[in-house]
């Protein structure tokens, strides 16, 4: 599954979000695939395209972030897989 992960930097706090990054990685368990990363210009928040097959590799890793990133986390579909999907019902004979 792919997801939307929006992080939101608890107290506008990226420096120490940096240096434990700089320190320890992203700690991502195997398994969790990160597609891309890219930071807002106020530097307040993160937006990763990530995706994984076991929702608990998800969980675990913002385990390791929660006592600095708030997280929002939303399912998503690339819209061309979803599109395929709309038009075969438009598609399919009435009936």
């Amino acid at each position: 599954m792919l997801f939307m992960v929006i992080e939101r930097y608890k107290n506008q706090d990226g420096k120490t979000i940096y240096s434990r990054f700089r320190e320890k990685g992203r700690m991502t368990p195997e398994g969790l695939v990160v597609h891309g990363s890219w930071i807002d210009p106020s530097f307040s928040r993160c937006f990763m395209v990530m995706e994984c097959d076991k929702l608990s590799l998800l969980r675990q890793w913002v385990l390791q972030w929660n006592d600095l990133v708030e997280f929002e986390i939303v399912p998503v579909s690339p819209s061309k897989e979803v599109a395929e999907g709309v038009y075969a019902v438009l598609d399919a004979p009435a009936g």
